[in-house]
């Protein structure tokens, strides 16, 4: 990645962190208007910073968060090698059993304890170079058709906005508006092929928060409310040890959420 694409997924990563912060903050300074007006800022900026790397940088499928997490128990064995290779100085690695043909590792080499790897040599190098090819993959390249249904990913959190203030929050309209674009933009990148293993993942992830929308008001509302409670009740009456957590909770577990889900209307972008 460029020095550019690089700081637009800082940028990015930053302000997907702070979003929620600054819209609690600024509710309590400024009140409902600036509540609206910071959301509308924030997911403004997201859609430009993220069309930027899909249009001019082809970056392809983005995922959440922007920046993949340095995954510290992956690096640390890469790390230790390195160190044992360095101290090694030209030592052997392994030892071949002359009977067994067996490989197993000379006890010069051997790393920490809690760097250790139980595997041969052989194994660990294989998958040592196996991660470090899936990071270093590039994002697929998209068509057309895929093009757009990033877009229409990238700009969803925006449509909806703009549909929550021409119809109002209690309206049906935003909450179907957003569901058919998530759905849309799936069906459409569905037929890319050949994706890498952070491309799949980000795919399935997207089709899992589909669920949410059964919990998303006004479906909410009208159907699951009542559905869920009814499972509550059933769980406290015939599941021995739940009855305590569900008649203590159910109340508590549905204030929070309501507010959660009407007061800070970022979960849905």
């Amino acid at each position: 990645q460029s020095l550019p694409q690089q700081k637009l997924l800082t940028w990015l990563s930053v302000l997907e962190c702070v979003e929620v912060f600054a819209e609690m903050g600024t509710a309590r300074v400024w009140g409902e208007m600036g509540r609206w007006t910071i959301i509308v800022l924030i997911q403004l900026a997201k859609a430009i910073l993220r069309l930027l790397l899909l249009l001019w940088y082809k970056a392809g499928i983005q995922t959440s968060p922007p920046i993949v997490p340095l995954n510290r128990e992956q690096q640390q064995p890469l790390h230790s090698q390195d160190m044992e290779d360095g101290n090694s100085s030209g030592k052997d690695q392994t030892y071949v059993g002359k009977r067994s043909s067996r490989v197993v590792r000379s006890l010069q080499s051997t790393p920490s304890l809690q760097s250790r790897h139980w595997g041969s040599p052989q194994q660990r190098e294989e998958s040592q170079s196996r991660r470090a090819e899936e990071m270093n993959q590039p994002p697929t390249p998209l068509g057309l058709q895929e093009t757009i249904a990033e877009s229409m990913y990238i700009t969803r959190p925006l449509l909806h906005l703009l549909s929550l203030g021409v119809w109002g929050q209690r309206s049906w309209k935003p909450w179907l508006l957003s569901a058919v674009l998530d759905i849309s933009s799936l069906s459409l990148l569905s037929d890319l092929k050949d994706l890498n293993r952070r491309e799949r993942a980000e795919l399935r992830r997207r089709t899992i928060l589909l669920l949410y929308y059964l919990l998303r008001s006004p479906f909410y509302d009208r159907y699951s409310e009542g559905r869920i409670l009814l499972l509550l009740r059933l769980l406290a009456d015939y599941v021995p040890g739940v009855g305590f957590v569900t008649r203590k909770w159910p109340l508590l577990l549905y204030s929070l959420f309501c507010w959660v889900e009407r007061n800070h209307p970022t979960g849905w972008l």
